[in-house]
């Protein structure tokens, strides 16, 4: 790390570089924000938001058992949590039974309240409170790894399926009498952005990491023509918000990820606005 941290103060020769957690920030944003944009694009394509939602919510449940089971760790329970979630949610969907909405409603806020009452048992929730905004400043070289690994998972995972995954989103008939296994592209999509969420979720915070999934997606949405743009430009305002709101944060010192999200909430508006001229 001692090397990615000199090429980082030569290339950015700014007061905030000299301090470590800064660096392991940015090196931090420089992964999660372009996978929010890669990831972004194929949840509002999919029409998976209060399905991401829902997974970010259910993260109490998953250290509200790590607690129970007396894990060190509780992030390992969190991450195998969200992935049964997330498959059940798909399963009791393909069901339809109900209305999608309804069932992610449903399991959304029974994951949350399930969590929250064992975590506040005893009072002692205060523990957990910074998972609502989370906190990327005590991200860790270790933890960067991993995002890391994840990215590699998610790039291969978007190269390989994309297609499918579109032709999934446009007509999953039409994609089952292409031989597309629609299911087990599903599931599989359900587990990346599971991962996604839990390995983030502590950095990133529950209550706003899903508008940093949509709001680069929806603002992309507003300026792309074709789809090659809409996913380069979902990423690069991805990694725009992400940077310039780590940097205002250090600043103004406040949060990181609600900065972010208000950065990322003002080029959506300003893609908006600038929608009719540029379509």
């Amino acid at each position: 790390m001692s090397i990615i941290y000199e090429v980082l103060e030569k290339i950015l020769p700014f007061t905030f570089m000299q301090y470590d957690f800064m660096k392991n920030a940015l090196l931090a944003m420089l992964i999660i924000t372009p996978l929010f944009g890669i990831l972004g694009t194929m949840i509002v394509n999919n029409r998976m938001a209060f399905f991401s939602d829902a997974l970010g919510h259910s993260a109490f449940t998953g250290i509200a058992i790590g607690v129970i089971l007396g894990l060190t760790d509780t992030s390992i329970s969190m991450v195998l949590f969200a992935v049964i979630f997330a498959l059940l949610l798909n399963w009791i969907k393909r069901r339809n039974t109900v209305s999608t909405d309804t069932i992610i409603s449903v399991f959304s806020s029974l994951g949350a309240a399930v969590g929250l009452v064992v975590l506040s048992k005893n009072g002692q929730f205060a523990k957990y409170s910074n998972l609502l905004v989370g906190d990327i400043l005590s991200i860790t070289a270790r933890e960067i790894g991993l995002l890391f690994a994840i990215f590699i998972v998610t790039i291969v995972f978007w190269t390989t399926c994309f297609n499918s995954l579109h032709g999934m989103s446009i007509n999953e008939t039409l994609a089952k009498s292409k031989r597309i296994k629609t299911q087990l592209l599903d599931n599989c999509f359900a587990i990346i952005i599971a991962l996604i969420i839990m390995l983030s979720i502590k950095w990133v915070g529950i209550l706003i990491i899903n508008a940093l999934l949509i709001l680069p997606a929806a603002s992309s949405r507003n300026l792309a023509s074709n789809m090659r743009e809409y996913h380069r430009f979902s990423v690069e305002i991805s990694l725009f918000s992400g940077i310039l709101g780590l940097i205002l944060s250090y600043y103004n010192n406040t949060a990181t990820g609600p900065t972010i999200v208000i950065v990322a909430a003002a080029v959506f508006f300003l893609t908006l606005v600038a929608k009719p001229f540029v379509k």
